[in-house]
């Protein structure tokens, strides 16, 4: 072998040297790029949490349309979610049509929670019923959960999701549920309904979250099963009679899209009261606990304060500060005097909350409240019209038959807080208003042809629902709906006390709402 000259080895190693720091430095950039990669897909890209779900930019929350079986972390919901997801997952492609159950899912409330496990239970049943008990009507119907968030904040991701989804294979007709009435919810459907999507309101009774108001419809396509809170407290006037010199009314300041128009509801009700309302400040989120408590003590001295003929308290607020108001009247000076408090269907999410100090309900002390549902109003109350046993009887059969397979197990059920009730009615409607716009040569139905039916669901084409017939004006409010009177009991849970009509009795038997200009 030939030797190497001493200028070859420098030559050599003058060129080796930076070629080997070169490599080092290339190998270093990778990795260090491969890092940086990684950690953006970590902390940045990859925020999905399901198959159409995702948590957004400084949110922890999984929000938007799950288009799997998933139940947003929350372990009650879980039987129930498979249970729909069994359900989607047997339909043929092109036989179905998609509707959206839109509720805050995320929410950290354990009595929302509660109801919106029952909610959910319901439309599911209304699911099962509809593609397995209508003699096959087409088109089958496909459930979704969509959450906006715990407070709604996040309405917009929601509703681009589903508008995307009309126009999709997934066909997308209708939302049902939203909830409460919130200002992100009314903003919500506001987004929807001018996007062309129908809306089926379950529980949301605020009267500006409705459409007929001084004759204008700014939710065109909204249809609603639970009656105004304007038509609820004519309904709780009409049972109990309430004179405006023996009540005295309690209201959050500032208020709420239901809070406030309950509050103008009972106003109106006890024109020219001696007693000037006594208002309360909750937190901005109306779940949280805030100071309101102290509040509701000083209001308690004022109520044993007013006159002996005094013996109504109408309370227009939410769920968490009447339940502070209840325990505080609970340890109120005045024992010896009975008082009953009326207030709005909130007051169903009270029924099995067990922060209730039940034991103020044993001081002269009876809580009562207009609800959407409630299991005992046919069987207890019959009446020859407004609704029926056995319409609430096909429910009754199909949640005994959710306790095993083929149609369950859904979870834990119950029907004294009305939402599973509701939940069923509201799906009931839009899988109504889907099938009646079907045109005959087709099998699916134009997305703005499902809000047109709203104003013929009346008379023969009224829908049977569990919770009463839902009639609907042309407005999509419904037409002196059954509310039934509930009242909170000591033991737990709530008694069905009467029905109750907004327009002081039951519908006739056709069911067809008078003219505006008619009503009172």
């Amino acid at each position: 072998m030939a030797r190497r000259g001493v200028g070859t080895w420098i030559r050599e190693g003058v060129w080796e040297i930076p070629l080997r720091r070169y490599t080092a430095l290339l190998v270093a950039a990778a990795l260090v790029a491969g890092l940086v990669l990684g950690v953006r897909v970590l902390l940045h890209e990859d925020r999905s949490c399901g198959p159409g779900v995702a948590r957004p930019e400084g949110s922890d929350e999984c929000v938007g349309v799950a288009t799997g079986p998933y139940d947003f972390g929350q372990p009650q919901l879980r039987d129930v979610v498979r249970a729909i997801d069994r359900e989607n997952g047997r339909l043929a492609p092109g036989s179905y049509v998609t509707v959206a159950v839109m509720l805050p899912y995320t929410s950290t409330s354990p009595t929302s929670l509660n109801d919106i496990r029952h909610q959910l239970q319901g439309a599911y049943l209304a699911q099962y019923r509809a593609n397995h008990d209508s003699n096959g009507e087409r088109p089958q119907i496909r459930l979704l959960l969509a959450n906006p968030g715990a407070t709604g904040a996040h309405w917009r991701r929601t509703v681009g999701q589903l508008a995307a989804m009309t126009a999709s294979t997934d066909r997308l007709r209708a939302v049902a549920g939203i909830g409460q009435s919130t200002y992100a919810n009314k903003q919500a459907v506001r987004e929807l309904t001018r996007q062309g999507i129908p809306v089926i309101g379950s529980s949301i009774t605020a009267d500006d979250l409705a459409n007929g108001q001084q004759g204008k419809d700014p939710f065109p396509g909204l249809a609603r099963v639970a009656p105004t809170n304007t038509d609820e407290a004519r309904a709780l006037a009409s049972f109990a009679k309430v004179g405006a010199g023996k009540a005295l009314l309690v209201y959050d300041k500032p208020g709420d899209p239901y809070t406030r128009t309950l509050q103008q509801s009972f106003a109106a009700l006890i024109k020219g009261s001696p007693y000037e309302p006594q208002p309360f400040t909750p937190p901005d989120d109306r779940s949280e606990e805030g100071t309101t408590a102290n509040t509701f003590r000083q209001i308690t001295h004022l109520v044993c304060d007013t006159s002996k003929e005094t013996d109504t308290i109408l309370f227009a607020g939410r769920h968490t500060q009447l339940r502070q108001f209840i325990n505080a009247l609970g340890g109120r000076g005045c024992q010896d005097r009975k008082f009953t408090l009326l207030t709005g269907d909130e007051a169903s999410y009270l029924t099995h909350e067990k922060d209730l100090d039940r034991s103020a309900l044993r001081h002269n002390l009876s809580v009562r409240y207009t609800s959407l549902a409630h299991p005992d109003a046919w069987t207890k109350d019959p009446r020859p019209t407004g609704g029926s046993a056995a319409d609430f009887a096909t429910l009754r059969q199909l949640l005994t038959d959710a306790a095993r397979e083929p149609v369950g197990p859904i979870g834990s059920t119950a029907l004294d807080d009305g939402q599973l009730i509701i939940g069923y009615d509201t799906v009931q409607l839009a899988v109504h208003g889907i099938r009646e716009a079907v045109p005959a040569d087709r099998t699916v139905p134009a997305l703005t042809d499902v809000g047109l039916q709203w104003p013929q669901v009346k008379g023969s084409l009224r829908v049977n629902g569990a919770s009463g017939w839902i009639c609907l004006d042309v407005h999509g409010n419904p037409y002196d709906k059954a509310v039934p009177i509930v009242e909170l009991t000591p033991e737990g849970g709530s008694r069905f006390v009467r029905i109750a009509w907004p327009e002081g009795k039951p519908p006739g038997k056709e069911c067809l709402p008078p003219s505006q200009a008619n009503r009172p």
